[in-house]
């Protein structure tokens, strides 16, 4: 191999990536994978795999015998860029046979040993498209992909499936309105377990709002009036609408000796800093 398709030895982050997809290499599906070529082709891959495939040769025969004419040229020659365009052509190939872009390894993947994983998944979808397009070998590699099945319908097949509710909307099968009160109406609720009557009316007070049953307004004032508070053991009665109730307080032997007028001041006498009461003349002192 010539110096200019020699690639040095990677380090750190690239090392690290590669390891990683080297550990992904499958030595069984390997092995799988020379049966079927050596089935298809009637070559053996050399006991390398990956060596044996590097120039190209067997996989342009691989896909010139499950697409004849794939590939028109291929080229025999030992020189790298022969091996190289070799692996070019049969990308191309296998591209136009039907394998998805993501499906297809690089020509640098197999040609400078990058990801050998990448060219043997390649290779097994390969063998999984020719299964679903027919090619059957006695070795069962590779996934068949479903057919794609197109349905076309008339318009009016399509105008009617318009009024027919989808599943995904639920169903409106056996269902009936029947029981059920107006738009807008208490539904009643009766419990036959409480004793409570049957509904007779619209008027009647369901569970929700509660029930009024064995009520009644005895003993409770007009509406708007004041209802007194009385404490028996303070002996206090209500005889009118002016009695003070326990929640006011109470006025009970109240006396305004000593007050002062309404609206006058009332001075703190302090025997420290102010004069006797008595030498004050029309001024009250509290004590």
């Amino acid at each position: 191999m010539s110096t200019q398709f020699s690639k040095g030895p990677t380090f750190g982050l690239s090392a690290d990536v590669r390891n990683k997809l080297a550990q992904k290499y499958d030595p069984q599906m390997e092995e799988d994978l020379r049966m079927w070529i050596h089935e298809v082709t009637g070559r053996a891959v050399p006991d390398n795999f990956m060596e044996g495939l590097k120039d190209g040769v067997i996989l342009c025969e691989l896909i010139n015998k499950l697409q004849p004419g794939s590939i028109s040229k291929v080229n025999h020659s030992t020189l790298n860029w022969h091996k190289l365009e070799n692996i070019t052509h049969f990308v191309r190939a296998i591209g136009e046979y039907g394998l998805k872009p993501h499906d297809i390894f690089e020509a640098n993947d197999l040609f400078e040993d990058m990801n050998h994983t990448q060219v043997q998944c390649t290779l097994v979808t390969l063998a999984g498209v020719a299964k679903t397009k027919g090619f059957y070998t006695k070795s069962d590699i590779g996934v068949k992909y479903a057919a794609k099945k197109q349905r076309k319908f008339n318009p009016d097949k399509m105008k009617a499936g318009n009024s027919i509710i989808s599943q995904q909307m639920g169903s409106n099968k056996y269902a009936s309105q029947k029981g059920m009160t107006s738009y807008g109406t208490r539904r009643h609720l009766y419990d036959p377990n409480i004793g409570m009557e049957k509904p007779a009316d619209r008027s009647t007070i369901n569970l929700q709002m509660g029930t009024n049953k064995c009520a009644s307004m005895a003993g409770m004032f007009a509406l708007g009036t004041a209802r007194q508070v009385t404490e028996k053991n303070v002996n206090l009665d209500p005889v009118d609408t002016t009695t003070v109730s326990l929640q006011m307080g109470t006025n009970k032997v109240p006396s305004q000796s000593g007050l002062t007028p309404m609206g006058g001041a009332r001075l703190v006498y302090d025997r420290k800093y102010c004069a006797k009461p008595h030498e004050q003349d029309g001024t009250d002192f509290i004590n």
